[in-house]
């Protein structure tokens, strides 16, 4: 199973960089894992706020393939323990999902298109955090869920 870890925006800001990586490198050692940053929309600041969720949404859902198993992180969508993580992510597994891709939208969250194409939307919290901060708990998560499915020491209950 491949996960696919995609985000809006600018690259990495370094402060976060190092952890991304780091981790992204950690969940490659039970799946394949790798980052897709996609760059703004051109001319994104000059967009009405509905007009760049369209613009961002051409982009995101030309990198979607049908089969994908796309789930969006939303502050609305559902919250899960780690160790509900872990199990649903040996379901995707179990279901021999061959791409999981998790998205991070844009600064305005993403439009309907893209909403309705998610197969699941996650919340990792009530809070609103900055995207560096989300791709870096993202990234932190997923590994966190694979050491908990190979009962590794990582996780602490």
């Amino acid at each position: 199973m491949k996960i696919l870890l995609w985000s809006i925006g600018k690259p990495h800001d370094a402060y976060a960089k190092a952890g991304i990586e780091d981790f992204t490198k950690r969940i490659n050692n039970y799946f394949t894992a790798e980052w897709h940053i996609f760059p703004p929309p051109k001319n994104a600041g000059l967009l009405a706020e509905a007009d760049l969720k369209k613009a961002e949404a051409a982009i995101i859902l030309t990198q979607v393939q049908k089969d994908d198993y796309l789930v969006l992180l939303d502050e609305r969508g559902k919250q899960l323990h780690s160790p509900e993580l872990a199990q649903w992510l040996q379901q995707r597994a179990n279901e021999s999902n061959k791409r999981i891709g998790f998205l991070i939208g844009g600064a305005f969250g993403v439009d309907d298109t893209v909403m309705k194409r998610a197969d699941f939307t996650w919340s990792l919290s009530k809070l609103v955090f900055p995207h560096m901060l989300v791709r870096l708990i993202l990234a932190e998560q997923v590994y966190r869920a694979c050491t908990i499915l190979r009962n590794e020491k990582y996780h602490h209950h």
